[in-house]
């Protein structure tokens, strides 16, 4: 991955604020060419500095009135790649990471009440091969939620 440089990191403030903005308007805020943001978003996009594209969707809106990290303990840590491919059939699971500390591995899920949780881990969580055991912690408030800092330093 190419280094980002200061214009890079103009271009990803300005975007993170809001993504459908024109490449007029990010070329004016920004002080660059539109042929240069054009250039640059392409680049980041290519070197997966920037990826993906859409709105945030509000999970309670869906019914998903349940947000839920649930730690996974493996029998080996090598068994990883193996349960993350059955993990990844699960629609409720928005992510996945591999982790050190008490757990092998540490899931979000969405679920849209407790007997959708129960079912999500008694039916399916830990029913898949090499997980020993689950811990569920289910948040009661997201206080807050942000891209990482973008600091304009080379």
């Amino acid at each position: 991955m190419e280094k980002v440089d200061k214009s890079d990191r103009k271009i990803i403030s300005i975007l993170s604020k809001d993504a459908r903005m024109s490449l007029k308007e990010v070329s004016e805020m920004s002080g660059l060419s539109r042929s240069s943001v054009h250039q640059r978003i392409e680049r980041m996009r290519r070197d997966s500095v920037l990826f993906g594209c859409g709105f945030m969707v509000n999970p309670k809106a869906l019914g998903y009135g349940t947000c839920t990290y649930v730690g996974i303990s493996l029998e080996r840590g090598s068994m990883y790649r193996s349960v993350v491919k059955k993990l990844e059939k699960i629609p409720e699971i928005v992510e996945c990471h591999f982790t050190t500390g008490p757990y092998t591995m540490l899931v979000k899920a969405y679920v849209k009440d407790n007997e959708q949780l129960m079912s999500l881990l008694n039916d399916t969580l830990q029913r898949i091969d090499g997980v020993m055991s689950t811990e569920t912690l289910i948040s009661l408030d997201q206080s807050i939620m942000r891209d990482v800092p973008i600091t304009f330093e080379d």
